[in-house]
């Protein structure tokens, strides 16, 4: 397999999931971007191992949302940005905490936790889908609606916090 510095376009994989397309990018052994695309994107082969085991661990997030990722990865943020993904990360598989509980765990506020979540360059694996408004499914990706809050929805459903109806 070529090395990690291969790149063929923007992403080393894209993965085809019944919500989204992911793009996969890596970089220097870790995983340095997740982005979800418009179904219909055309799939690529992994490009590198590293590549390639992300998509045999989405695969098997796919099949039991109750799976972990166990992948290196590159929590390129400030040094608050990272201490809310790594608060992120922690949060289990069929669980939410509120913008407000994060802030509340970390002593900060729940606007920078929102913002925090925006900027997390590596959904799924650090899955800041679990993460909501206190009156609701709140915003996902810095955006409060269209695809993005369908895919916090899909995200959602598969790991039975939510059913159709209830957000």
């Amino acid at each position: 397999m070529p090395p990690d510095r291969t790149i063929v376009g923007r992403h080393q994989a894209r993965y085809p999931a019944p919500f989204a397309v992911i793009g996969i990018r890596t970089g220097a052994g870790a995983l340095t971007r997740i982005e979800y695309l418009p179904r219909g994107t055309a799939a690529l082969a992994p490009v590198n191992r590293l590549a390639e085991r992300a998509c045999r661990q989405i695969e098997r997030y796919l099949d039991d949302p109750g799976f972990r990722f166990d992948l290196p990865l590159e929590y390129r943020g400030t040094a608050f940005q990272c201490r809310v993904w790594r608060a992120i990360a922690r949060i289990p598989s069929g669980h939410t905490r509120t913008y407000k509980d994060l802030a509340d765990r970390i002593a900060s506020a729940p606007r920078p936790v929102g913002a925090a979540c925006g900027a997390n360059r590596i959904p799924l694996v650090i899955p800041c889908h679990r993460v909501v408004a206190s009156g609701g499914i709140g915003g996902f990706m810095n955006a409060r609606g269209g695809f993005p809050l369908e895919v916090k929805r899909w995200l959602l459903r598969h790991e039975g916090v939510i059913t159709l109806g209830d957000d």
